[in-house]
């Protein structure tokens, strides 16, 4: 019998002993012992300094810095700045946040451009499986909500920010409503709700185990109604300024005919999502395809200030096993109702339902003293006990509360009703970015951000279900705000100056760019 074998022996025969198990909370300090000696955001050779730009002497991973101080795709290249649109607000991205941002502008009555790299929808929303967070049951309140956030991020949220996160819930779950979201409901049609990790009640608003997907159905279909226009497969490569710090608009790339497209406009805002594809520290990553984090490193060189930038999410349960999986997301939700972390001797060795970064560091202690399980790819892992769940709500409860993690595994004959899956953290989210305000603008006047491209709302650690809730409370922010600061802007002049400025920087701190930023795509060719 496999090592693999052996120990999910262990952990299937023990399953009736754990059924009734209590496991102990970590106290404050036992969680931070422990994520400071394992949590990869505290491995000090990952980091370095920055040399250049608005955040010159602050720290970062390595990846983010070459991106940051990276080579401008338009560094050698003659471009004529001719604008061939012009609109009030230009929305660059097409997922939940920018489409959100979309609809608040266009009915705030604006003229409104999507670009987005790939096609509208693809994003990192369509895959966010657990739910949204909203404080909608008669016992919680935004209060609670945001001593739950503000706690998870480690103290180090933005109080404003994450005051109006948690303020706006309410209001925005009933807008998403009033537009054909379709929430789980209980049997007497009331809202169901589900508990996540580090919070004190259950508030996470769900759609089975695809909420994403469900609200980026929905905002698709209504930039559709509302007839926006959207430029799919066009890429941003720089912003454009008036060389006196306010943006003007962007150059696109259309990937078709490789043509440049100039856009000129008002107002700018950036809903790019995450980094995930940058593999942080050799990181698996749950991420789409096109998280190559690029609104950091054109709106870094056109002078927006970013925060928490040395801050970074790594979910504890990707798929470890098998090897085509590696990185997949498995929600939450599933610890939520009972699912078991094990080691390679059977035992548990967390509180399941520890905020996210406490839940990683112990999966990653585990792995490093030597009580994971080893892949015969290679890797490391611990146990996810599934089954357990239909054993503690019945039979079929997997495959009802969860058919897209069902059906996804089935893909590789792995049945998640009768057998433990292996999993390890994978890089997730981006804690920090773009630094904003209320309303969602940057530090560069009429350049705003939504979504995970900024960076402040959530601290250092993000709880469950609170991305879905900014996308939707900031892109209708940010939306609103540029399009209301569109009708008192005159168009003002296209230029790179900024770009000229930043690479003579570079230059006179002897920067040698290693990278093209933005990266767009990630690069997984084998070039030994």
């Amino acid at each position: 019998m496999s090592d693999i074998e052996s120990s999910k022996s262990l952990v299937n025969d023990a399953r009736p002993l754990r059924v009734d198990q209590e496991m102990a909370r970590l106290s404050q300090d036992e969680k931070s012992l422990l994520v400071h000696r394992f949590h990869p955001d505290y491995k000090k050779e990952a980091y370095g300094t920055l040399q250049v730009g608005p955040n010159k002497g602050q720290t970062s991973v390595h990846e983010v810095i070459r991106l940051l101080e990276g080579k401008s795709q338009l560094a050698t290249k003659t471009v004529s700045l001719t604008p061939t649109h012009e609109v009030d607000v230009l929305i660059v991205g097409g997922g939940g946040a920018g489409s959100t941002a979309a609809l608040a502008a266009k009915a705030a009555g604006s003229k409104v451009l999507m670009a987005t790299k790939l096609r509208l929808g693809d994003s990192n929303t369509v895959m966010a499986e657990g739910g949204m967070q909203v404080a909608v049951s008669p016992e919680d309140s935004p209060v609670r909500h945001f001593v739950d956030s503000f706690k998870g991020g480690q103290m180090a949220n933005d109080r404003t920010l994450l005051k109006t996160l948690v303020e706006e819930g309410p209001s925005v779950a009933k807008w998403l409503i009033d537009n054909g979201v379709l929430f789980d409901r209980e049997e007497d049609g009331n809202l169901s709700i589900r508990s996540g990790g580090g919070s004190s009640l259950p508030r996470l608003l769900r759609c089975k185990d695809y909420t994403g997907l469900e609200l980026m159905r929905v905002l698709k279909d209504c930039v559709l109604n509302e007839e926006i226009e959207v430029l799919e497969f066009s890429p941003v490569l720089e912003l454009l300024t008036d060389g006196e710090g306010t943006c003007t608009g962007a150059v696109l790339k259309n990937l078709d005919t490789d043509q440049l497209i100039i856009v000129q406009a008002k107002t700018v805002i950036l809903s790019t999502g995450g980094i995930g594809r940058l593999h942080i520290q050799g990181f698996p990553t749950s991420n789409h395809y096109g998280a190559t984090g690029d609104a950091l490193s054109m709106a870094y060189r056109a002078g927006a200030e970013l925060t928490l930038q040395d801050t970074f999410q790594y979910h504890p349960t990707g798929s470890v096993y098998p090897e085509a999986m590696a990185g997949l997301l498995v929600t939450e939700a599933i610890r939520s109702v009972g699912a078991h972390l094990l080691n390679v001797k059977g035992e548990r060795f967390v509180f399941e339902l520890e905020t996210r970064d406490a839940v990683a560091s112990a999966i990653i202690r585990e792995c490093q003293e030597g009580r994971g399980v080893e892949t015969p790819a290679g890797r490391k892992g611990v146990w996810l006990d599934m089954p357990l769940v239909d054993v503690l709500h019945g039979e079929g409860t997997l495959r009802e509360r969860f058919p897209n993690m069902h059906r996804q595994f089935s893909k590789y004959q792995i049945d998640i009703e009768k057998e433990p899956v292996l999993i390890y953290p994978t890089l997730h989210y981006q804690n920090g970015g773009i630094k904003i305000d209320v309303d969602g603008e940057s530090t560069l006047k009429n350049l705003y951000v939504a979504g995970e491209a900024s960076g402040g709302i959530h601290g250092r650690n993000r709880l469950m279900g609170n991305s879905l809730l900014d996308i939707i409370v900031y892109g209708k922010r940010a939306g609103k705000a540029a399009s209301k600061r569109a009708t008192t802007s005159l168009s003002k002049s296209l230029s790179l100056k900024h770009l000229e400025s930043f690479q003579a920087e570079q230059k006179a701190a002897g920067i040698v760019p290693e990278v093209l930023s933005p990266m767009l795509f990630p690069d997984y060719v084998n070039k030994d």
